[in-house]
């Protein structure tokens, strides 16, 4: 990651018009665009072009969703993620970087009843993302202040049967799960269109556009649109517009380092230190252990 200084002046009411000093990162967090949710499709070709042309969009990170909606009448298997490598023989470099996109596996379970998520189930592991989508209000306020999870979904194919309250969105927002609207459906139908306006509108006015993701759930490569076009599209559902590009970019990135934290026992982060480090670091001790011998 590199940085560059420019210097200048600013409008702002500041006591201080001297010249300013701003640090613009250069291929780093804030150049990152990310879409969390492209779902899985059984058609290697489909599925490899909706890959290429997020690359194409300059995504640098998707994550290609397995959707699991469990049933009371029968037991079923939480779906297997798919190697990276089986989907596609070489990853696509990202418009704009030198780097190829990264792929993850994220898994969302569709709740309309609390049995139907198993904190301690170990096919969950298998997922770098975990993200539910309750149904009624009771699940969703479950989801927001108990579930271990990175991202809760809202519906945007139907109206929901409940309103949102900001106790439980500000629980989430402090255990840092965030809230994600998908806009693809609104693509495919102008009704559904109508619903994914209106509930994002009404989650904007609960949250007021904090811990919010906006994503594809994309089938196919035309329903993508690139990381500018969904900022516009954040506006409209009442973002504002630095809120608007961190729902593409830096709140992608939390959701990601929260997804870590989960993974390894909330948070327990281990380093290790290089051996050019370690070789300097006992040629240096090796002279003072030797003054501290007895026979010296």
């Amino acid at each position: 990651m590199s940085f560059r200084l420019l210097t200048g002046r600013t409008p702002a009411p500041s006591r201080l018009c001297g010249p300013t000093r701003v640090y613009v990162c250069i291929g780093g967090i804030m150049s990152v665009f990310m879409d969390l949710n492209v779902l899985f499709s059984p058609d290697r070709n489909r599925l490899r072009g909706v890959i290429e042309t997020a690359a194409h969009l300059g995504f640098s990170t998707i994550a290609i969703n397995y959707v699991f909606e469990p049933s009371s009448k029968k037991k079923q298997e939480v779906p297997v993620p798919c190697p990276i490598s089986e989907l596609i023989d070489q990853l696509p470099v990202v418009q704009g970087r030198s780097r190829p996109i990264r792929v993850l596996n994220r898994l969302t379970v569709l709740m309309s009843d609390s049995s139907h998520f198993r904190p301690s189930a170990p096919e969950y592991r298998r997922f770098d993302l975990l993200a539910v989508q309750p149904t009624t209000e009771k699940l969703f306020h479950a989801a927001c202040m108990l579930y271990d999870v990175d991202i809760i979904c809202i519906s945007v194919t139907e109206k929901l049967p409940f309103i949102f309250k900001r106790a439980p969105i500000n629980g989430a927002v402090e255990r840092g799960v965030v809230f994600e609207v998908s806009y693809s459906a609104a693509i495919r139908d102008a009704t559904m269109r109508r619903y994914t306006i209106a509930n994002a509108v009404c989650l904007m006015d609960s949250c007021k556009g904090k811990n919010v993701i906006l994503s594809s759930a994309a089938e196919k490569a035309l329903e993508l649109r690139g990381p500018y076009d969904i900022t516009n599209l954040g506006l409209l559902f009442g973002l504002s517009d630095g809120d608007a590009k961190e729902a593409v970019s830096s709140t992608c990135r939390a959701v990601l380092l929260h997804a870590e934290t989960r993974r390894t026992a909330s948070g327990i982060v281990y380093t290790s230190r290089i051996q050019q480090e370690a070789l300097q670091d006992s040629d240096c001790e090796a002279p003072a252990a030797k003054k501290t011998r007895p026979d010296d």
